[in-house]
């Protein structure tokens, strides 16, 4: 009766420890300092749905990424960097999009209009903030996307999932996201083109 009464508390102790990791999610923060908020990508589901006339997901990852990886429903793609030609250690180089600011102000406007921006895991997005607001968005209405699109890597060497990107995303955690390519979402110099 001891031992069944010693195992039955070790057992629920087992679940509440247990539970408490599974249930507590992923602890979202940013991952470079940058102008602007923060959001977890349920937050910012949650405002893009509670006012999709003025709050608007930007996928600012590459247009290879945006179309073979993946992208959030109704996200509109401005690449803050594009492919470039050139090889370098790890692949192609990314290049800066000089035009960056204006392709947002030809397609959102600055006084009524909310920009949640993401990238693959939340680091281009900080820079893509930034220069939203360089380009006059303000400050109250342009959030970064914590974890991204697909969110960080395993670091932890041991792990089954080390070096696969299991953190909290838009894409771990869920939300609808698609392959489908929308002309109205796609960047729009190329679309003007076809």
């Amino acid at each position: 009766m001891k031992h069944m009464r010693k195992t039955l508390i070790l057992s629920l102790a087992f679940v509440c420890v247990f539970g408490a990791f599974v249930f507590a999610g992923y602890e979202y923060k940013a991952n470079k300092p940058h102008i602007g908020g923060d959001l977890t990508p349920v937050q910012a589901h949650e405002m893009v749905s509670n006012d999709p006339q003025h709050t608007f997901l930007v996928d600012c990852r590459t247009r290879p990424e945006y179309q073979l990886i993946g992208h959030p429903e109704g996200a509109y793609n401005v690449p803050i960097r594009f492919w470039s030609n050139k090889v370098g250690e790890k692949g192609y180089l990314e290049v800066d999009n000089p035009n960056f600011g204006k392709d947002l102000l030809a397609r959102f406007n600055p006084e009524t209009d909310t920009l949640i921006i993401l990238c693959r895991s939340g680091n281009r997005s900080c820079s893509a903030c930034n220069e939203a607001i360089k380009a006059g968005f303000s400050e109250a209405k342009v959030f970064n996307l914590m974890g991204g699109f697909e969110g960080g890597k395993m670091k932890y060497k041991h792990s089954a999932y080390h070096g696969q990107r299991t953190g909290g995303s838009w894409r771990n955690e869920g939300l609808p996201w698609t392959y489908s390519m929308d002309k109205k979402l796609m960047y729009e110099p190329d679309v003007k083109g076809s």
